[in-house]
């Protein structure tokens, strides 16, 4: 079977050899502390570009020939360019693509590199993991921000967090300025914006006492979530939908789909599905992988 390596940069870097959609070795990682958090947002471009290539090198030792490197990023990714990248502003502009395969070349390995979101990233590795590669896979990553993804790879933006379902001028909460967004609404950040006197898990656990303020928001919360989706189905089609993030804690399952279904009414789109699944990093290491795969296929 070819051999591939899965990439992914959040608060660390994580890479990993895939072998028939299946982690060949364990997970390397930088930092190798995992309660530190913000080395990464420090290094700068060529030092975070340095930092992928050596944990990229240290996967590889474990195989022989690598057929293709797919490498997972938070931010807008076109064409192997970070348009954006909120997290790490560092890498915005950057050819991200064309640096790695270069210091992967000098390194000894030549081989084809594929640059991601880090959604798409997850949607790929639950659909390599749960059989579903001939299906369509949309995932909703409930974090600081909002993110989506979506397998098979399409051209696009798909930046699904940022979508319009509030037409109400004081929804300004979303970290990129825009009004009415998804993440504005269900981001971590914008929720502890909102709510300055409490953290997102105590609006929760208020409304789950009575509290009225927070028990509307709760309704907004997952009005907001069935609204992006619901636009999902009717530009995407229906399909399966996956749920995850830390933040999935806050999701009532019957009270989303109550709402889908009040917003989603064409008998045709209605052959949708939710489930919830843990967020892991070997599933988003295994989808960069099995993404890179795919498109080294593709030519």
């Amino acid at each position: 079977m070819a051999k591939t390596i899965g990439v992914t940069l959040s608060e660390h870097v994580r890479a990993g050899l895939v072998v028939d959609y299946e982690l060949a070795v364990p997970l390397q990682c930088f930092p190798t502390d995992l309660e530190e958090d913000g080395a990464l947002v420090e290094l700068p471009t060529d030092g975070l570009v340095r930092t992928l290539c050596e944990q990229i090198m240290a996967a590889a030792e474990a195989g022989g020939e690598i057929a293709a490197v797919g490498v997972a990023l938070p931010g807008l990714i076109r064409g192997g360019v970070v348009e954006e990248a909120p997290n790490l502003p560092q890498l915005k502009g950057t050819r991200i693509q064309e640096m790695i395969s270069a210091k992967l070349a000098e390194q000894g390995l030549r081989t084809r590199v594929n640059v991601l979101n880090d959604a798409d990233a997850m949607a790929s590795g639950l659909a390599a993991t749960k059989g579903k590669l001939d299906r369509l896979i949309r995932v909703w990553t409930l974090g600081v921000g909002i993110g989506y993804g979506r397998y098979p790879f399409s051209e696009g933006v798909w930046e699904g967090g940022h979508s319009v379902v509030s037409l109400d001028d004081k929804e300004r909460f979303c970290g990129c300025g825009g009004r009415g967004h998804m993440e504005g609404i269900m981001g971590h950040r914008a929720m502890r914006l909102r709510f300055l006197d409490m953290e997102p898990e105590e609006v929760f656990a208020a409304a789950k006492a009575g509290d009225a303020r927070c028990q509307e928001f709760r309704r907004l919360w997952h009005k907001a979530l069935a609204a992006g989706t619901a636009t999902s189905i009717h530009m995407d089609g229906a399909g399966k939908f996956f749920l995850t993030g830390f933040n999935v804690r806050f999701v009532d399952l019957s009270l989303l789909k109550d709402y889908l279904q009040q917003m989603v009414k064409m008998s045709p789109l209605q052959s949708y599905s939710v489930e919830i699944v843990t967020d892991d990093a070997e599933t988003r290491v295994i989808g960069a992988a099995v993404a890179a795969e795919q498109a080294a296929a593709r030519g």
